[in-house]
């Protein structure tokens, strides 16, 4: 983006800002919500493949960048300026392997480099700055990956493995004990267990359930239209029917 189009895009925001009713009530916090939304259909995008709406979705996101900022500097907090200092400095600051003399031999090592740097800048916490409100799946990934960078970690996935079928036990005798709560933080334990062992395989716990959510959600709908087309209701179908539809819609998704 050019100069004169950042700078015009940030007049229209602040023209918003000032005449519409609507962006005027707004603040920070008010918007919060919809910016994590913005965020999210961004990577919904991403996983479509679907570039013309990518790139739809990042303007919305730019936004909400440009919004956020221009709410704070009504406050006197920060300007757009601020922000890009902000960042091109912590880019070069973390990256001395590009923008000094540091030498690394793999994204390995770039990333224990960096988890060390953030720790330099006065962090008390190797885990400072996991956002508190992350997806839970995603947050333990994010947290097990951190710890990992310095040593605290499994060797192999086999280990991990041992440790994922140890925590699916545990859950199975804490629900046929009947206890409730034990069942529930031993299904959590299993569940962080399973994101530990995601790590090793090189799968994002996050981004696969998320898939596997979106591939139930079409094969779910798929049921739905075949009913409609038979005229038959959904709570009257049956699973029998149900099932054997679910199976039609795997089958056309390889054709």
């Amino acid at each position: 983006m050019s100069e004169i189009k950042f700078n015009e895009f940030i007049a229209i925001v602040k023209r918003l800002r000032k005449e519409c009713p609507w962006d005027r009530e707004q603040t920070n916090d008010s918007i919060k919500a919809n910016t994590l939304e913005e965020a999210f259909e961004v990577v919904h995008a991403i996983d479509e493949g679907d570039y013309n709406e990518l790139k739809m979705e990042l303007g919305d996101l730019l936004l909400h960048v440009v919004f956020h900022t221009i709410m704070a500097e009504e406050k006197q907090e920060f300007t757009v300026n601020d922000v890009i200092d902000s960042i091109t400095e912590k880019l070069i600051r973390r990256h001395p392997h590009v923008f000094a003399e540091t030498e690394v031999a793999d994204s390995t090592e770039v990333k224990k480099n960096w988890e060390t740097i953030k720790l330099s800048e006065g962090r008390k916490s190797l885990l400072e700055g996991i956002p508190s409100d992350l997806p839970a799946l995603l947050k333990a990934h994010r947290i097990q990956e951190k710890a990992s960078k310095v040593g605290f970690d499994w060797s192999h996935k086999d280990e991990v493995w041992k440790k994922v079928a140890e925590e699916l036990n545990e859950f199975r005798e804490a629900e046929a004990g009947g206890d409730k709560q034990k069942t529930e933080e031993e299904f959590g334990d299993l569940l962080f267990a399973l994101s530990n062992y995601s790590r090793f395989i090189q799968v994002n716990p996050e981004d696969a359930l998320r898939k596997a959510t979106t591939k139930f959600m079409k094969r779910f709908r798929y049921i739905e239209e075949e009913l409609r087309k038979k005229e038959i209701p959904l709570a009257e179908a049956g699973l029998k029917l149900m099932d054997e539809l679910w199976e039609e819609s795997k089958t056309k998704e390889s054709l």
